[in-house]
């Protein structure tokens, strides 16, 4: 098994993105988020591609959707906290609505994906 073949996912690639762009904006978050807020935010939505990636260095599609299963809860923990975050009034709401939806368009794909890898 190739260590890369999970690059060619587009939903490995949505993930990421979501997780680059989280990282950006919690730079805005206040100091004293750091270690609240600010890194649990960044570990849940990091959490989902790398489960991803270590679902795909296992043996076989029932490890695979075990991870795959870990990102579908860890995107539930991002959206809440991004929820939470924009409540505090630490996002804007250009910056929420457009994470937000991204969010939802990597439900739908890991959901699918993750239906996909359980059936086979």
């Amino acid at each position: 098994m190739s260590e890369d073949r999970w690059k060619r996912l587009d939903v490995w690639k949505l993930a990421d993105e979501l997780a680059y762009k989280t990282y950006l904006i919690t730079r805005k978050f206040p100091k004293e988020e750091l270690y609240g807020l600010t890194s649990q935010l960044r570990r849940a939505a990091l959490s989902i591609p790398t489960n991803i990636v270590e679902g795909y260095s296992r043996k076989g599609d029932k490890e695979l959707a075990h991870f795959v299963n870990i990102s579908l809860g860890s995107m539930a923990e991002t959206k809440y906290l991004l929820y939470f975050a924009h409540r505090l009034g630490y996002l804007t709401d250009e910056d929420y609505n457009e994470v937000r939806d991204g969010y939802e368009r990597l439900g739908r794909q890991l959901w699918r994906f993750y239906e996909t890898v359980r059936n086979r």
